[in-house]
């Protein structure tokens, strides 16, 4: 069987010399489509008008489950003609080292020719496919809704 790698680079400069509220947090992600700029949230002294890393956790769950749902929606040659997410994941600050504790995704798909219990279905099965959601230590749940196209 194939192993696959997957790569990015960061890159960050500045000075921690003057402490801990006075360094940037902003440091630059290169992925395979280009770079993105990153910051800490801006409950942790970043910049909130950047992406964050629990962002970048959030989405990749989330696209991970579009891909995997569309991967076996296709293979049981159902139609899905749109999907749209809007997840969550929760960090309660504690005093000791934080954890994201929680995530669900939300998404809306628009499908024919397919009834309710086989997209339940679908998206438990695509769920249970999820690379990423295999990989995180915090539960993911999916609480999909259907709507139908013309």
């Amino acid at each position: 069987m194939a192993t696959h790698e997957y790569s990015t680079r960061l890159a960050w400069a500045g000075s921690t010399g003057d402490g801990y509220r006075a360094y940037d947090r902003a440091h630059e992600v290169e992925l395979a489509g280009g770079t993105l700029a990153v910051s800490a949230d801006a409950s942790f002294r970043g910049d909130g008008s950047l992406t964050n890393p629990e962002q970048l956790l959030l989405a990749a769950a989330s696209s991970c489950q579009l891909l995997s749902f569309l991967s076996v929606a296709a293979l049981a040659k159902i139609d899905i003609v749109a999907y749209e997410d809007e997840a969550t994941a929760l960090m309660p600050q504690t005093s000791g080292p934080m954890r994201i504790t929680e995530i669900v995704l939300r998404p809306r798909i628009t499908a024919r020719g397919a009834d309710e219990s086989t997209l339940a279905q679908l998206v438990e099965t695509a769920h249970r496919q999820c690379f990423i959601a295999n990989t995180l230590n915090a539960p993911v749940r999916v609480e999909h809704s259907v709507e139908w196209a013309s």
